[in-house]
């Protein structure tokens, strides 16, 4: 292996750690809380953790081998399995994410009506079709025999090496894919986590309005007060919009490259270098290590979960000690005695 690989190599097993650890610690919030196993975006962000769960457990690993032994690690239906999961699971991830942009629109643009509108027969209902959708682009192209290894991306994956004669069709396909997964997806999020960014920016404005009046009769306040109150408006108009980039910025990131590299690997006569290739693949697993943290452990609730499971660790962990010297001093007593 020369050097890019070894530096592709280490990110790979970086990617796995962070995605697993990451995972694991909300799975072990959504199933510690029930207040956030009652809300309805824990039904999407569950699924979303198994989807990256899965991927990392199965696909990443042995991606890392292809890397390594510039050839897939099993035999043909080994391959195909893989190659099946990693279209199925890659697919449900990012329609994951486009139905919690849609449950965070509803809450936001219609709050009187969204417990009406986001009912967890509604949710269960949008994960339905998220299935549905993943198993069907999945099944037809291992059906079709579009599965298989691609060294271009070190992994078992939608490959046309099993399509040489049928190319027509799974470029059709491909282009097909694509457009009803990573772009769809994009759009919807952009759509509406920017109806949510208007409604966010216009409340900024009604409290900055509100805030300036009272600046403006408060004539006696201190001036490090009003500093603070100004600093307070400024971040409260950047907190939206970092959050609306943060969405949509980390998809686009993730994805887009290996996207375009595979739409162009159809349409260009030339070969694509396989650094570029592999460096693109891990971009998508990514996606993976950066979920947890922009859908989930960052928020309020469950950095306040995780504190209460480490509080409750550390507390049990401090009697079992405090029980301990107990038990020893008691035995001390009783060898001095007799």
């Amino acid at each position: 292996m020369d050097t890019v690989e070894v530096i592709v190599c280490f990110l790979i097993v970086a990617i796995i750690l962070v995605a697993l650890l990451s995972n694991v610690v909300v799975l072990i919030c959504f199933l510690y809380n029930a207040e956030i196993r009652k809300q309805v975006p824990g039904l999407f962000i569950l699924n979303l953790t198994f989807c990256n769960l899965l991927m990392t457990v199965l696909n990443m690993p042995l991606t890392l081998v292809g890397i390594i032994n510039k050839q897939h690690p099993g035999g043909k239906g080994f391959c195909q399995t893989l190659g099946f999961l990693e279209t199925f699971l890659t697919t449900n991830s990012m329609l994951s994410m486009a139905a919690l942009s849609i449950d965070r629109w509803i809450a936001v643009v219609f709050p009187l009506n969204y417990h009406s509108k986001m009912r967890h027969k509604d949710a269960v209902i949008m994960l339905g079709y998220t299935w549905v959708h993943s198993l069907s682009f999945s099944t037809v192209a291992v059906c079709l025999s579009w599965v298989g290894y691609h060294q271009l991306y070190a992994s078992c994956t939608l490959c046309n090496g099993r399509a040489s004669h049928n190319r027509t069709q799974f470029m059709i396909f491909t282009v097909v894919f694509h457009v009803f997964t990573f772009l769809l997806s994009l759009i919807v999020l952009c759509f509406t986590y920017l109806k949510v960014l208007k409604v966010a920016r216009f409340h900024c404005k009604r409290i900055d309005v509100i805030t300036m009046q009272t600046l403006v009769l408060l004539v006696d306040i201190h001036p490090s007060v009003r500093q603070r109150c100004l600093e307070e408006q400024k971040r409260r108009r950047q907190r939206a919009t970092k959050k609306i980039s943060t969405f949509i910025g980390t998809f686009v990131i993730c994805f887009a490259p290996y996207v375009i590299t595979r739409l162009l690997e159809l349409s260009l006569p030339i070969s694509i270098n396989f650094h570029w290739g592999v460096f693109s693949k891990c971009l998508a697993y990514s996606k993976a290590a950066s979920d947890p943290f922009v859908y989930s452990l960052l928020r309020h609730q469950y950095k306040k979960t995780c504190s209460d499971i480490i509080n409750k660790i550390l507390k049990r962990s401090s009697l079992n000690t405090s029980g301990l010297r107990g038990e020893n001093g008691r035995n001390t007593i009783v060898q001095a005695a007799e």
